[in-house]
């Protein structure tokens, strides 16, 4: 919970005594910001699709959080799915009995609490901001351990590249030649 404290400038100004104490007045109570940055379907799913491997949509009409592998499924979609409605539950948000597997391959559901203090969609966005932000050295770890990969094979060191540098290109290479007469792959079969 953030406070909003308002201190007149006269009080900074002096220094205060030590037996008097700043007065604070709150000008605002019970105000959460984060951000989360999310769109909205046309049947008005909310839609998270910041993740590296999943995609989440909260569901305000069924009242429940889909996630959804964002390429291949592979233990590491499955991993992060479970980690997020894990997170949602042991925060109180979705049922503990709630969490499926969808019908869409790959997909993991829960089912959002109903709350008669809170509205439960803006809940559930908080945490999965909060979840989000947990999530940020994985994400950034694999994405700059895929960029040393892709490094390493587009531009090698010296320790993983030959002496000959470039390699030109000629116009035959190899021994088997498709030109002459007894072309190998002449009429469908080898001639030895």
């Amino acid at each position: 919970m953030s406070v909003k404290i308002s201190i007149s400038p006269d009080e900074v100004s002096q220094p205060t005594p030590p037996e008097e104490t700043i007065k604070i007045e709150i000008v605002e109570k019970d105000r959460i910001d984060w951000k989360l940055n999310l769109r909205s379907s046309l049947n008005g799913d909310l839609m998270i699709l910041d993740h590296k491997d999943i995609d989440i949509v909260v569901q305000p009409t069924t009242k429940k959080v889909v996630t959804f592998a964002k390429e291949a499924m592979s233990d590491a979609v499955y991993g992060a799915e479970s980690r997020l409605l894990e997170y949602l539950r042991g925060q109180g948000v979705v049922n503990y009995d709630s969490i499926r597997g969808g019908n869409i391959y790959g997909s993991l559901e829960g089912q959002i609490m109903d709350s008669k203090s809170y509205d439960s969609i803006k809940v559930t966005l908080l945490k999965i901001s909060e979840w989000m932000e947990t999530e940020q050295p994985y994400i950034t770890g694999t994405t700059a351990y895929d960029d040393l990969q892709d490094d390493a094979l587009i531009d090698p060191d010296n320790e993983y590249s030959t002496e000959l540098g470039e390699v030109p290109h000629e116009d035959r290479k190899g021994s088997i030649h498709q030109n002459n007469l007894f072309a190998p792959y002449l009429y469908g079969r080898y001639t030895y």
